[in-house]
């Protein structure tokens, strides 16, 4: 799965931290996820999405 996390991050100017304490989870989660290396819950997709702004769709690339 890949995600664009760190996109949406920066047109908000948000560090990792602000986003991890905003929905509740600590920074190494959120980079964790920046890279790939974690799925997400589907709560934390919707509060990652919505801290940023946008959709799931748009922050997460499934794969098949």
């Amino acid at each position: 799965m890949d995600t664009k996390i760190r996109e949406f991050r920066a047109k908000m100017s948000m560090t990792q931290a602000e986003l991890a304490e905003i929905v509740g989870v600590r920074r190494e989660t959120i980079v964790f996820l920046e890279k790939g290396k974690y799925n997400p819950s589907l709560k934390l997709a919707h509060d990652a999405a919505k801290a940023l702004g946008t959709t799931i769709e748009e922050l997460f690339i499934f794969d098949d």
